[in-house]
């Protein structure tokens, strides 16, 4: 007869129990940061997807998902590069986000687009002779370049939609995401934007018709520049960082490491200039430019600084001054490197720097003194970014460990 009463006590207890414990799992930092977000719990137990919870896990499939990203806009710098370098960027005279996505079919479309690019510049002072199926070759080139471009913004767009439906996203990656997704809006009107330049009509000018230097290199910086910060972002979620003890060597290491990839980009940078002007073919000799090693017409621009950005001789010197600026940097870094006890993936990635940034000098030297043709000039460009990938992988490794 006993027990009934002691079964039921000990069910009291165990609700009892389980109350408590109820309670403790609400005023636990996971509760609370639960509620931050918005979530509820139905029936004591929590009504939430342990995947929308940030962790090493959803770090990793965004670090992949980022560095595939920048993967896109390293193909789209170099698919723009082979664009101006076989000069189809002025090919497609109109802008449609939707309505250019499809290229001509008939006879009589291409032959109305041929008819459209006709009536600009770069027809009717180089190529007043070219055929339709020379025509079609370099509107491909650009169609396939602006298609590129489209696939590039969907790559950002599409997944930061979904990512931040199921709470991938921390506080601190928000604005960062939605900062990429709009430089991939702005990238694209400012590509348009630089094309509209080489359209217009200077009657005061008998040079060939090129787009604008300066929109060129905007337009290739904001390219870099989104790809170094997608890159950036997905290394160091990908990345588990480097537990390195801090010393004087190390502090000096990393501030070495980031002048040197500063110096990296400002170099790749200054090649949107010589591609603008064609300042590739001013002086095709080295070490030496011509019989000087000075050329005398570096400052025949007026006022001088003129000279810094539209002189394509001044152009090529400074290119040249950068270049060998940046290997002597780098060649600096992994000397330094060596004094510094680094860990085996840091010791790669600046032996890696190292090793390209050779073959970058190289191939721009044989570019130069085989007057830039299109496969090799496309190489060394292509080169560039690849230096500066492997810049920013050296500053992953040896970013600070977050205490």
């Amino acid at each position: 007869m006993m027990v009934l009463p002691v079964l039921r006590l000990g069910l009291s207890c165990r609700c009892q129990t389980a109350g408590r414990t109820l309670q403790q799992i609400q005023r636990t930092p996971l509760r609370q940061w639960l509620l931050r977000r918005g979530q509820t719990t139905e029936g004591g137990h929590a009504s939430v997807r342990m995947a929308s919870i940030p962790n090493a896990a959803s770090d990793r499939v965004l670090g992949r998902w980022l560095v595939g990203c920048s993967g896109l806009v390293l193909g789209a710098v170099v698919l723009g590069g082979v664009t101006r370098l076989t000069e189809s960027g002025l090919s497609m005279v109109d802008w449609h986000l939707v309505k250019e996505m499809k290229p001509p079919r008939t006879e009589a479309e291409w032959e109305d687009e041929f008819s459209k690019y006709k009536q600009f510049p770069e027809f009717k002072i180089m190529n007043h002779d070219m055929t339709l199926r020379e025509f079609k070759f370099i509107f491909y080139m650009e169609w396939g370049h602006r298609m590129w471009g489209r696939l590039v913004g969907l790559a950002y767009i599409l997944p930061t939609v979904y990512f931040w439906k199921r709470g991938y996203f921390s506080r601190s990656m928000k604005p960062r995401v939605l900062g990429l997704c709009g430089f991939v809006v702005f990238q694209g009107l400012l590509g348009w934007y630089m094309v509209k330049s080489g359209l217009e009509e200077k009657t005061e000018s008998y040079d060939i018709p090129r787009v604008s230097q300066y929109r060129l290199a905007a337009h290739l910086g904001s390219a870099l520049l989104l790809y170094c910060s997608s890159l950036w972002m997905g290394l160091t979620l990908m990345l588990p960082a480097n537990k390195i003890p801090d010393s004087r060597n190390l502090l000096q290491l990393r501030r070495f490491a980031k002048v040197t990839g500063g110096l990296v980009f400002l170099t790749a940078l200054s090649g949107a200039f010589v591609a603008g002007l064609d300042a590739g073919l001013v002086y095709n000799s080295f070490p030496k430019m011509g019989e000087r090693w000075i050329p005398d017409d570096l400052l025949a621009f007026s006022p001088a600084i003129k000279n810094v950005f539209e002189n394509p001789t001044t152009v090529q010197f400074d290119h040249r001054i950068l270049g060998i600026g940046s290997l002597t940097a780098i060649t600096g870094l992994y000397l330094f490197s060596r004094r510094v006890h680094l860990p085996r993936r840091a010791k790669i990635a600046i032996g890696c720097l190292t090793a390209m940034a050779y073959t970058q000098v190289v191939l721009g030297i044989s570019t130069l003194l085989l007057y830039v043709p299109t496969s090799l000039a496309a190489t060394h460009q292509s080169g560039s970014v690849a230096l500066l990938t492997f810049a920013i992988w050296v500053l992953a490794e040896l970013r600070k460990v977050v205490k």
